[in-house]
């Protein structure tokens, strides 16, 4: 799961920060109600045939033997320099600064990019919902039962200073990052129960019973490390040192908090690989970091990078007018985003005990004028969101049908009854930007919840005054919140906004120390136990985990199991409705916006393959320098 830097009409922020079987429904109340349902294996092949790929149900769209995937180019161009204001974030990645070249742990705010220098045991088909195809791994055996998995190894796998890579670095790194990894990395190798090296080309990977239907796939894309190279240094720390790495790309030049290029590495032992065929064809990725997003654009417009997806609809709608925009030097296009946008908003922290309320949280939704913001601010450039699933079919609409209903009902008189009608949809406003009939029924909520008004100020259960703050890293974002903070002072409500360093803020996530703060977050399309860092009441208490809200429910906890459980593509759909409508039901967020697509912008200087893959923006990985249309543009300098 990749967290994306948040969308905005002046700009968005990246907070916090990619990622089928039987029918369930007879599965009993109680098994639901203790979260008591785990993977069941469907038939599998015997362990002795050797699979190339694997998927969360078995289905594979590329035959053993494929020479590459449909997406690339396989005879695209080596050489030249892509650079880019990094698009999103993994683990500890931090959007606006770095100093830490160690993406895998709590500690630090690490680079953009650091994936690309690490192998895994296999990749990613992106026109595929969650197929994997081999690379470090040439292929896997499945035991019957789906708990043993036999990965067996490429002789020519080889680290960057050539030492090989074996087994047993495998094994080391598995180990390695369920004990002193990022918790969300932790939490997500639960089911992990372990692993051992027969010999250099045999991993033998084993799964907790019940395991979560993803893990598998989590597993086989994660980082290989060196047991050598970490053999004499700690793994847990924060550190500019450049690690070992047996990827496409290591790591060049880089000046901490400025900028970080990651060099192609001549004669990849990958290279001529089905999986990466036509793909990393740049000798050079670079990454720039700038605090502020208006800075960004202009170092945009001066050709210190070569390309941008733009998130700030104001800077799309107004400054795309420059000299080189005019003359053709620099191209724009929107591309669809097909996968599931997810969700985006101010997520309420519930551990405060003055937002433990549900009343009180919807009365915050209410005050949140989206229809002026998106007039006003965002040029209408957006759509509300609703879901944690939207713009996709496991987002809930309507009323539950009889599928959904049936994973329901052991939770009704524990949970809200709107989870059995419509689910939550926030009112369409008259567009003022002070609506009041919306605004009555906020007070009204805010009374209801026993916070009454005195004086023209808002007052908790306990008699004091009521305010919140608003915590965010960027100025660029000040515009969306001042409209909204009016309305909460309207209803007698002492909101704020505080902007902090970027670094800080990294910190007080990983702290849980704020009242509200921005999340967009946009799953697989074939969600699973990465649902658990987000919802469950495990990671709530988790120190950086993604559940910002501190969502623990264990309705949600069990819906979930419901989702990792799930035998069919059909039936995950039905599970994940049914999930969404508790959420919404439990008002952990005011939701924001969301669009279905991606708005990029670039100097003329690449090809590209005529078509994106699915479920992947497909850039830089497909993308190459062309150097005739390079020449025509004066070198960056």
């Amino acid at each position: 799961m990749v967290v994306g830097r948040g969308q905005g009409g002046k700009g968005g922020i990246a907070l916090v920060i990619g990622l089928s079987r039987r029918e369930l429904l007879g599965i009993g109340a109680g098994a639901l109600a203790t979260g008591a349902i785990g993977f069941e294996a469907v038939a599998q092949p015997a362990e002795d045939a050797e699979r190339h790929g694997m998927s969360s149900f078995g289905d594979l769209k590329y035959p053993a033997g494929f020479p590459h995937f449909d997406y690339v180019d396989p005879k695209a161009p080596k050489g030249g320099v892509f650079s880019q204001v990094g698009p999103g974030t993994i683990y500890n990645q931090n959007s606006l600064t770095f100093n830490s070249l160690n993406s895998y742990i709590l500690r630090g705010d690490a680079a953009q990019g650091m994936e690309r220098t690490f192998a895994t045991l296999m990749a990613r088909a992106e026109d595929e919902p969650d197929a994997m195809y081999g690379l470090a791994a040439r292929g896997v055996r499945i035991s019957a039962d789906g708990l043993t998995y036999r990965f067996a190894l490429r002789p020519e796998a080889r680290f960057h200073d050539g030492t090989p890579l074996t087994a047993h670095d495998v094994a080391f790194s598995l180990t390695t990052l369920k004990e002193h990894g990022h918790p969300n990395i932790s939490q997500l190798l639960r089911d992990f129960a372990g692993c051992e090296a027969p010999d250099d080309a045999t991993l033998i990977v084993r799964f907790a019973e019940k395991r979560a239907r993803d893990v598998p796939l989590f597993v086989a894309g994660l980082p290989i490390f060196s047991r050598a190279y970490y053999g004499k240094r700690p793994f847990d720390e924060s550190t500019l040192d450049i690690p070992l790495g047996s990827g496409p790309y290591q790591v060049g030049r880089f000046e901490a908090g400025r900028y970080i290029e990651y060099r192609r590495v001549a004669g990849w032992w990958g290279a001529d690989l089905p999986v990466a065929r036509g793909r990393n064809n740049f000798d050079t990725l670079r990454y720039e970091y700038y605090r502020d997003r208006d800075v960004g654009f202009e170092g945009f417009t001066a050709k210190s990078y070569l390309f941008r997806e733009e998130f700030t609809s104001r800077i799309w709608a107004t400054r795309y007018d420059f000299p080189a925009v005019k003359d053709g030097r620099v191209k724009r296009d929107v591309i669809a985003d097909d996968t599931p946008s997810g969700a985006q908003g101010w997520f309420i922290n519930t551990r405060r005990a003055k937002f433990q309320n549900p009343k009180l949280r919807e009365a915050l939704v209410w005050a949140f004028d989206f229809e002026w913001t998106n007039k006003s601010i965002m040029y209408g450039s957006y759509e509300r969101t609703h879901s944690v699933f939207q713009n996709s079919d496991m987002m809930a609409s309507g009323k539950p049908g009889a599928e959904e209903l049936a994973l329901l009902e052991p939770f009704r008189g524990k949970v809200s009854d709107e989870v059995f009608g419509e689910p939550f949809v926030p009112a369409r406003s008259d567009g003022s930007g002070q609506d009041r009939v919306q605004l009555r029924r906020a007070s009204q909520l805010l009374q209801e919840a026993g916070y009454p008004i005195k004086d023209g100020k808002r007052f908790t259960p306990q008699g004091e005054r009521f305010g919140l703050e608003f915590l965010i890293d960027t100025p660029s974002f000040q515009a969306h919140h001042m409209p909204y903070i009016k309305n909460l002072a309207t209803l007698g409500i002492d909101a704020k906004l505080r902007i902090i360093d970027a670094v800080q803020m990294q910190q007080r996530l990983k702290d849980f120390d704020f009242d509200l703060t921005i999340q967009r977050f946009g799953f697989s399309a074939t969600p699973g136990d990465s649902l658990r860092t987000y919802f469950s009441s495990q990671s709530a208490a988790v120190k950086g985990s993604q559940n910002l809200a501190g969502i623990a429910d264990p309705a949600i906890d069990a819906l979930i199991n419901r989702v990792i459980a799930a035998n069919s593509r059909a039936e995950l759909a039905v599970a994940c409705r049914s999930l969404d409508r508790l959420i919404r039901a439990g008002r952990y967020w005011i939701p924001h916006w969301y669009k279905a697509s991606h708005w990029i912008a670039y100097w003329d200087t690449f090809g590209r393959p005529p078509a994106k893959p699915r479920y992947a923006r497909g850039v830089p990985e497909m993308w190459w320098h062309d150097p005739s249309k390079a020449s025509k543009i004066e070198a960056p300098g």
